[in-house]
């Protein structure tokens, strides 16, 4: 190996250091493009051309032990052969969830855009990330564009705005903000001789609300959750009862969070009381629109986000209605003083010099909590630069029209009830076998009628046919939670599902 190595160095007038040649790249790069080429072609056949096929099955079941043999998890000392890695490729494939089939149900999301795909392969090629204009100059100003245009059909005149990995990041975001607000000196001088700090929020809001609350220090003692009425919506009469109750206990109310399409239900808080109740009582309000913001873009069902312009923030995720690809999540404020840069900036000299040739209010990674970031704005940009406002919104339509339909197939047949009746894309309904069907309402019913929401979720997975979600939920058994989304789903898919819950369940 030694005359090898020497042979080297004198043939390519090589440097060495520290026994290592330096000349030259380390990496095969022509092996390297016809790996790309080979595992592109996978992707392709197994993946985008099979997203509308139903006869292919939503998921391959294996239980967990056996996978981890299947995939041979194992990392070694030395690399395997392209051949092995592209089967990896394929195994990957073959055993994960198909969000993209038509008769995934199971999520606040699902289906395929070919353009937000056609982004994502960009972006993941160029690996940018999104801090400063010299090294991400085109995703700087996209981000801008989507913000600026998402902040309209908010209705607000002016805002500001970051993309974020995660509506429940948004959230934080949000409430951390309205913390900052509150009492600005908090950045410097931290938590302590801080007031006892309330907020509220509905006791059907994201989980999100009490991780928050716990990651900043608020606790989650202080979040004061107003009841709901019988459809999921926030009690506005509750939250001023709440709001008097935190101020006589000597407690400094600061935010209320009001929901826009809850995780469950699908429930959108009357923003325009609640509103009202924040102004009186000068509170920060939040609105987490992660799921129902879509509806904006919908002229038939904005109604649904009514007085959303009276928010001092909110958070939209297109990853969900719109299929903009996970994660898209942005958080969007009404200020436009800069708050969102005076909450978070930390002034890093190494990254936001401010004696560049260039106009530096374009570095906008200060104000984020994040250093590197991604480009998420650029798959909706794309997407929406190829639908149109009116193409977005056809998708909108097109899936609460679908769950309309549903609806009133379950109401015609026997053993299907329905929790309530939905305003947006969340149809909760149980399932109720033949055998159930005669017997007495009361508790051993309810007990039984509890098991098997998820006896049938085990056959349906194991199958391969479809995914539903499925839950109790505030002192109701087990039920299923449908969610219309993706633009491949079809009225055929809509009776399907309802078929395949029968086929199933016929022997419970």
């Amino acid at each position: 190996v030694g005359v090898c190595k020497q042979e080297m160095l004198q043939k390519k007038n090589a440097v060495l250091v520290d026994g290592i040649i330096l000349n030259g790249p380390i990496m095969d790069s022509k092996a390297g493009e016809k790996f790309m080429e080979e595992a592109c072609k996978i992707i392709m056949e197994e993946v985008v051309q099979k997203a509308d096929d139903v006869t292919e099955k939503v998921c391959e079941w294996q239980a967990p032990e056996v996978l981890k043999q299947i995939l041979d998890l194992e990392m070694r000392d030395t690399g395997e052969c392209h051949q092995k890695i592209l089967q990896l490729c394929r195994d990957v494939i073959k055993y994960s969830v198909k969000t993209n089939h038509p008769r995934f149900f199971n999520q606040l999301y699902a289906g395929i855009d070919y353009y937000s795909l056609a982004a994502r392969f960009i972006t993941e090629a160029l690996n940018p990330s999104v801090y400063t204009y010299e090294v991400s100059p085109v995703f700087l100003l996209v981000e801008e564009a989507v913000i600026k245009k998402m902040i309209e059909f908010i209705g607000w005149e002016e805002g500001d705005g970051i993309f974020n990995p995660g509506g429940s990041v948004s959230n934080m975001y949000a409430m951390n903000l309205a913390r900052y607000k509150f009492c600005p000196e908090i950045k410097e001088k931290g938590l302590s001789g801080l007031p006892r700090l309330v907020l509220f929020a509905s006791e059907e809001c994201h989980y999100s609300m009490k991780k928050a609350a716990s990651f900043l220090g608020i606790g989650t003692e202080n979040v004061y959750f107003i009841k709901t009425d019988e459809r999921g919506k926030m009690i506005p009469e509750e939250l001023e009862k709440q709001v008097q109750r935190a101020r006589k206990e000597g407690s400094a109310p600061f935010l209320v969070c009001a929901t826009a399409g809850t995780t469950v239900l699908g429930a959108f808080d009357p923003l325009d009381k609640i509103a009202d109740i924040c102004e009186k009582h000068g509170l920060w309000l939040h609105v987490d629109a992660s799921w129902g913001g879509s509806a904006l873009i919908s002229r038939k069902h904005r109604r649904l986000l009514h007085g959303i312009h009276r928010a001092d923030s909110v958070a939209w995720n297109p990853h969900k209605m719109l299929l903009a690809g996970i994660q898209c999540c942005a958080l969007l404020v009404k200020d436009n003083s800069g708050l969102l840069k005076k909450c978070y900036s930390a002034e890093a000299a190494y990254l936001f010099q401010q004696d560049k040739f260039y106009d530096v209010s374009y570095d906008t990674g200060d104000k984020s909590v994040q250093c590197s970031r991604r480009p998420d704005a650029f798959k909706f940009w794309l997407m929406w630069k190829a639908l149109g406002t009116t193409g977005l919104e056809e998708r909108v339509n097109r899936a609460l029209a679908l769950a309309r339909y549903l609806v009133e197939e379950i109401k015609k047949r026997e053993g299907f009830q329905l929790l309530l009746e939905p305003e947006y894309a969340n149809i909760c309904f149980w399932y109720i076998p033949p055998s159930l069907r005669k017997m007495e309402d009361g508790p051993e019913f309810w007990q039984k009628l509890h098991q098997v929401a998820p006896v049938i979720k085990e056959r349906m997975m194991k199958k391969g046919s479809m995914m539903l979600g499925y839950q109790p939920h505030r002192g109701k058994v087990n039920f299923f939670r449908q969610v219309v989304i993706s633009p491949q789903v079809s009225r055929e898919d809509m009776d399907f599902l309802l078929d395949e819950i029968e086929l199933l369940a016929k022997d419970l």
